[in-house]
C-alpha cells in the first residue's frame, strides 16, 4: 500500500511544501521571499513573518497540485534544524498542529541529511539513477561545507568540514564586495560564464586533512580589490566577468581538491554533491571532468532539489516512516545540526 508524506521546509527564507507517494514526487511548491534582496541578506524577523503569511497558501497549493486530500496523508515530515529558529518555529508548529488535527504521526528531519537524501527523489516521468551505499557527498551551501561518508540513509559520517566560513558565504561575500547583489552565488555564476577563469589568481587555503577554510580567501579577495581600486576606481566594472570567473574557479578548485583527496583515502568513487552551491555550473563542470579523468560515478541533483525545498524533507520523512521513526508533540527546533 502506498505511503503519502507531506514535507514542510522553513529553515531559512523559503516556505516550501511537498507531497510524495512513496519515493515519487507529486508536488513541490516553494514560496520565495524577495524582501531580503534590499538588505543584501536574510533578515530573520522578516523571514519568520513571511513564513507565517505563506505557509497556509503553500500547503493548499501543494495539496491541489498533488490532487490528493488531506485525509490521504500518512505522516508530516518537517525540518527541525539547523536554521533560523524563528523560521523553523513556523514550520514545526504548523506540522504539529496539522498532524494532530488529522491524527497522523510527525517526523523530524535534519536539513543537512535531507540535502543528501534529495538524490533519492524520483519523478514519475523522469526516473533517475540513485547512488549506491557507501558514497561520498560534498554538501555545500551558504551555511555549511562538508564531505560526508554516506553509509546508509541515516548512517553518515563527516570526513571534513569548514573550520570557519562556508563556500556559499565566500560567494555571497565576493558578490557583496563587487556590489553585484544578493544572492551572490547565482549572480557570480551568471557573470562568470562570460569571463576568463585564469584572469586573476587568488591564494588558496592550506588546511591539513579534509577540512576546508574560506575566511582567508574572502579577505584576500577584499584586499586584492582594495589595492586595484586605488589604481583604477572602475576596476571592478571593467573586469567584472573575469573577477567572477576567477573567484568562482578558486572556490571550486578548493572544493574539488579535498573531494578528490577523500575519494583516494576511502577508495570510494561514487561521488555526489548536494546543497544550494551544488547548482553552480562550474562545480558541475569540475565534477564531470573528474568523472572522465578519475572514473568517478557522479550524482548531481536537479536544480529544484539543490536549493532549499520540501521534497528533500519528504523523502527523508519517507525513509523514516518505513522505520516508524516518529517524533512526539514536545519536539522543538534547533539552530545547529545535531546529526552532521
Amino acid at each position: 500500500m502506498s505511503v503519502y508524506i507531506l514535507g514542510i521546509e522553513s529553515s531559512c527564507d523559503d516556505t516550501s511544501a511537498a507531497i510524495l507517494k512513496d519515493n515519487v514526487i507529486l508536488a513541490n511548491v516553494i514560496a520565495n521571499q524577495d524582501v531580503h534582496r534590499q538588505y543584501g541578506g536574510v533578515v530573520p524577523e522578516l523571514a519568520s513573518r513571511a513564513h507565517q503569511q505563506n505557509i497556509i497558501p503553500v500547503i493548499e497549493s501543494t495539496l491541489k497540485k498533488a490532487e490528493i486530500e488531506k485525509k490521504q496523508i500518512d505522516a508530516v515530515a518537517f525540518t527541525r534544524g539547523p536554521g533560523l529558529l524563528g523560521s523553523l518555529l513556523v514550520g514545526v508548529s504548523f506540522a504539529k498542529s496539522f498532524a494532530l488535527g488529522l491524527g497522523i504521526p510527525i517526523i523530524e528531519v535534519d536539513h543537512l541529511q535531507a540535502h543528501i537524501l534529495a538524490h533519492f527523489i524520483q519523478e514519475k516521468e523522469n526516473p533517475q539513477p540513485v547512488p549506491e551505499f557507501p558514497f561520498l557527498c560534498l554538501t555545500v551551501s551558504g551555511g555549511h561545507t562538508q564531505i560526508v561518508l554516506v553509509k546508509d540513509y541515516f548512517q553518515m559520517e563527516i570526513l571534513g568540514r569548514t573550520i570557519d566560513d562556508a563556500a556559499g558565504e565566500a560567494f555571497d561575500k565576493a558578490s557583496k564586495i563587487m556590489d553585484l547583489g544578493y544572492p551572490g552565488g547565482p549572480l557570480i555564476d551568471q557573470f562568470a560564464k562570460e569571463g576568463n577563469p585564469e584572469a586573476f589568481e587568488f591564494s588558496k587555503p592550506n588546511i591539513p586533512g579534509l577540512d576546508y577554510s574560506f575566511s582567508g580567501l574572502k579577505t584576500s579577495f577584499l584586499y586584492f580589490l582594495r589595492d586595484r581600486l586605488k589604481e583604477n576606481p572602475d576596476f571592478i566594472l571593467e573586469n567584472r566577468n573575469d573577477l567572477c570567473a576567477s573567484i568562482q574557479k578558486t572556490i571550486v578548485d578548493v572544493l574539488m581538491e579535498k573531494l578528490q583527496k577523500a575519494s583516494l583515502q576511502t577508495g570510494i568513487n561514487r561521488i555526489a554533491i548536494a546543497g544550494g552551491v551544488s547548482a553552480n555550473s562550474a562545480l558541475h563542470d569540475a565534477m564531470r571532468e573528474a568523472s572522465q579523468k578519475l572514473g568517478w560515478k557522479i550524482f548531481i541533483p536537479r536544480f529544484v532539489y539543490s536549493t532549499d525545498n520540501a521534497a528533500m524533507i519528504a523523502i527523508a520523512g519517507y525513509y523514516k516512516f518505513l522505520k516508524k521513526d516518529f517524533s512526539d508533540q514536545t519536539v522543538t527546533p534547533y539552530s545547529r545540526s545535531r546529526l552532521l
